[in-house]
């Protein structure tokens, strides 16, 4: 038995996309908290930083956090792909650590990686956002882990 598949019209998806760029430019690059309760919807759900419940609280924490550690942030997007309410993204992310991030006492290094990101997209709204990156590259370019022999 096959299940039903529901189509998402071309001008959805576009407009699905459109959204997950302004997420990267204003809230990833930006870092514009206020940018969060326009483009996120009340029950959002991240699978990517901590949360005490309040996802897009922990968002705009995770914006201080970063902003406090790191500086001059990049997000090349290199793709982005659409189908029903999901879009993902393949970034080249880079900025320079001159904070506290992740631990780490701040370095003066700029790092550049890759980072896979998929957001579900309903209603103009991110809904819901995982998160995967290249941390063993991160670590190494800021000097918390020995180069490659």
């Amino acid at each position: 038995m096959t299940t039903p598949q529901t189509t998402t019209q071309p001008d959805q998806l576009e407009r699905n996309k459109a959204v997950v760029r302004r997420f990267v430019d204003e809230i990833f690059v930006a870092g514009r908290k206020d940018a969060v309760d326009e483009l996120v919807a009340d029950g959002f759900v991240g699978h990517s930083w901590p949360s005490n419940g309040d996802a897009k609280a922990a968002l705009k924490a995770a914006i201080d956090r970063v902003g406090a550690g790191l500086s001059d942030p990049r997000f090349e997007i290199e793709d982005l792909v659409a189908e029903g309410d999901l879009v993902a993204a393949r970034l080249t992310a880079s900025a320079t650590q001159t904070g506290e991030f992740m631990g780490l006492p701040p370095s003066g290094k700029r790092y550049t990686i890759e980072e896979i990101h998929l957001f579900r997209v309903r209603d103009g709204r991110v809904v819901e956002h995982w998160h995967q990156f290249d941390q063993l590259g991160l670590m190494r370019q800021l000097g918390a882990m020995p180069q490659r022999g």
